[in-house]
Parts: structure tokens; C-alpha cells; sequence
């Protein structure tokens, strides 16, 4: 679990009573093009005052979930207890042949986990979709699938969700985002992250 590039600590999940928002996606490759959107995302969610922690690559390449067994890896523990503590949830997701990839969406099961919880799955908790895809039409494809999943986790989908072609440059070699186009869209889904989120983080 990372905020930024480092480790959450305790403290920050327990919370001070900023919104937490939690970042879930990527790929198993390191700097992927969805792993870098959703940090340049977290760190807007950041400068307007959240705190956040992302799971991504490794971080959430757990076992196959199976809800019949009760037994969780130390990584799908942190991963379900930051989303039990989670006031918001950015998912960001590569399209893989027009949908979810297989690594995201088996993290997404594990919400599964939560279906015992008083606040049930992620019931009135605002989420935000981010999808890259080599054209556009596995970009939005994907966007629309995650907004589906959003729904039936009982999540509020944010008004936009970002669909990035990344045939488009987008990143410069260094990996910095430079299309402004898109780099305001992420700002934006940050503030809307924030603005549907309880105030003072009420779950954290």
C-alpha cells in the first residue's frame, strides 16, 4: 500500500479526519500508464487537503478470491481494511481486449469481503473511474464496465470518469503526464472524489 511512493502508516489510515481515498489499479508492470494516472490523481487528491493510499502492480496481485474460503494473504487484508476505512475509492483499470483487466478486477472481488460490514461493500461512498487503453474504444468500453461495477458495489459513480488513449502522448519519456487535456481531468475527478466524499472523513 502506497501514498505516493511510500507506505501508509497507521496513523494515516486510522485518520485525522481529512477524506481517505483509496487508489486501486494498474498493472504488473511498474509505471504502467494506468499506475501513472492514478498517481498523478491521488496527488491531486492530496493538494485539496485527502489523504490516500494506493494499491497497485504487486500490491494487488493476490490469490484468486474465493469466498468459500476464509483464509486472506497479509496483502488482501490491508487492502480490504483500507477500502472498510475508505471514504472514496479511484479505480483505474487497463483495457485488456475491450474490458477489466483480470488483476483489477480480482482485487474489486475482495470487496466481497465487506458484505458483513455496517456500511455494506462501499454503499454511499463516492467512485472514481480511470481506464488507458490502447485506442478508444477499449478505453471507454472499460470506463463504462467499471462504472457498472461501481454501482453494484453500491458506490456512487463521480459525474466523469476519465478514459486515457494511451496511443496518444500522453507521457513523456520520464513519465510525466503532458497533455493538459487529460491532466485536468484528473484534477477534476480529484475534486469530485472530494466533494461527494463525507465531510471530515467520517469514516476514516
Amino acid at each position: 500500500m502506497t501514498a505516493g511512493t511510500r507506505s501508509a502508516t497507521a496513523t494515516e489510515v486510522a485518520g485525522d479526519g481529512r477524506p481517505f481515498v483509496v487508489g486501486i489499479g494498474g498493472t504488473l508492470r511498474a509505471g504502467s500508464s494506468t499506475e501513472q494516472a492514478l498517481r498523478h490523481c491521488l496527488a491531486a487528491v492530496r493538494r485539496h487537503g485527502g489523504r490516500t493510499a494506493l494499491f497497485c502492480g504487486e500490491e494487488i496481485n493476490l490469490p484468486m478470491y474465493n469466498p468459500h474460503d476464509p483464509a486472506r494473504t497479509e496483502k488482501a487484508v490491508a487492502l480490504v481494511e483500507a477500502l472498510r476505512r475508505a471514504d472514496a475509492v479511484i479505480i483505474g483499470s487497463p483495457g485488456y481486449h475491450g474490458g477489466v483487466s483480470g488483476l483489477v478486477k480480482n482485487a474489486l472481488d475482495y470487496i466481497e469481503d465487506l458484505r458483513g460490514d455496517a456500511t455494506v461493500y462501499l454503499d454511499n461512498k463516492p467512485w472514481g473511474c480511470i481506464t488507458c487503453a490502447y485506442g478508444w474504444q477499449a478505453a471507454v468500453g472499460t470506463l463504462g464496465q467499471l462504472r457498472v461495477i461501481g454501482h453494484a458495489l453500491r458506490a456512487w459513480p463521480t459525474p466523469l470518469g476519465v478514459a486515457i488513449n494511451s496511443a496518444e502522448p500522453i507521457w513523456d519519456a520520464d513519465g510525466t503526464l503532458t497533455d493538459e487535456a487529460v491532466s485536468a481531468q484528473l484534477e477534476l475527478l480529484a475534486t469530485q472524489v472530494l466533494t461527494f466524499a463525507p465531510a471530515g472523513g467520517a469514516r476514516a
